[in-house]
């Protein structure tokens, strides 16, 4: 019995030290940082959202210039995502007195036209034809403004290719300012916006007021604006009973022209 002690607890030893080792090495996957990954854990949120972001330039809001109109500015803001008009909305309108009650019954007919469009083509709201031209106009500058950074996006993403589909010649949307005319009844002056050769928008920095002249620029100027960008040149019709700021405003319209032909 003395003899075969010694051989028990070697055996007994040499048992307990092959069940530690097989326990250590059933607890070490456990442990490996490497081992969620492998099995399919979670991926890192950066690794995630990255696909998702694609270019990014996607969706963006755009304010166009406030228009003048006899009762008040008139702004618009658009929010544009994959080139499509998703949201508009009237920063700035007519107000007070009887502009209230217009304003709330034509600017979310207004911006509901301006979405369902995608463009400044839209009907006037009957009751509000002043507010409508404003709209148009501002909305128009919107548009333009989101046009202009749509083919800014597209050279910087897509190389020369983009390039070629931005202008050619590489002069995309220009805004230019013509000289300021002199009339009878006030100085007039034409601002106009040019995008691929067309005049996209235009209108007026300066015209007749006072007196009579508020009432004649306010029928006579949408009129005229809407007349240059469908023309694409000076040579428009004068307004009825605006004959001096018609005349005024062919002038600094050409004028305008000129520098974009430059």
């Amino acid at each position: 019995m003395k003899k075969s002690h010694p051989v028990r607890r070697a055996v007994l030893a040499g048992a307990a030290t092959v069940s530690g080792i097989v326990l250590l090495l059933s607890l070490k996957p456990a442990s490996d940082p490497d081992a969620a990954s492998a099995a399919g854990g979670a991926t890192p949120p950066a690794a995630a959202e990255a696909p998702q972001g694609g270019r990014g330039a996607g969706t963006g809001t755009v304010t166009g210039a406030a228009a003048d109109t006899q009762y008040g500015p008139v702004q618009v803001r658009l929010t544009v995502s994959g080139g499509k008009v998703t949201a508009a909305e009237a920063v700035q309108a007519p107000k007070g007195g009887q502009s209230d009650q217009v304003t709330a019954d034509a600017v979310p007919k207004l911006n509901q036209a301006a979405v369902t469009a995608g463009t400044a083509d839209i009907d006037a709201v009957s009751g509000a034809t002043y507010t409508s031209a404003g709209y148009k106009q501002s909305l128009q500058s919107a548009l333009d403004k989101a046009a202009s950074a749509g083919s800014a996006d597209e050279t910087g993403a897509g190389g020369a290719g983009g390039a070629a589909e931005a202008g050619g010649t590489g002069q995309g949307t220009q805004v230019l300012t013509g000289d300021v005319t002199q009339t009878q009844y006030g100085p007039v002056q034409v601002r106009v916006t040019v995008s691929g050769g067309k005049i996209t928008n235009a209108e007026t920095l300066q015209a007749p007021k006072g007196g009579r002249s508020d009432q004649v620029t306010a029928d006579a100027v949408p009129q005229l604006n809407q007349a240059a960008v469908t023309a694409g040149t000076a040579d428009i019709d004068a307004v009825s009973g605006a004959t001096y700021t018609s005349a005024g405003y062919k002038q600094s319209l050409q004028s305008a022209l000129d520098k974009a032909g430059g």
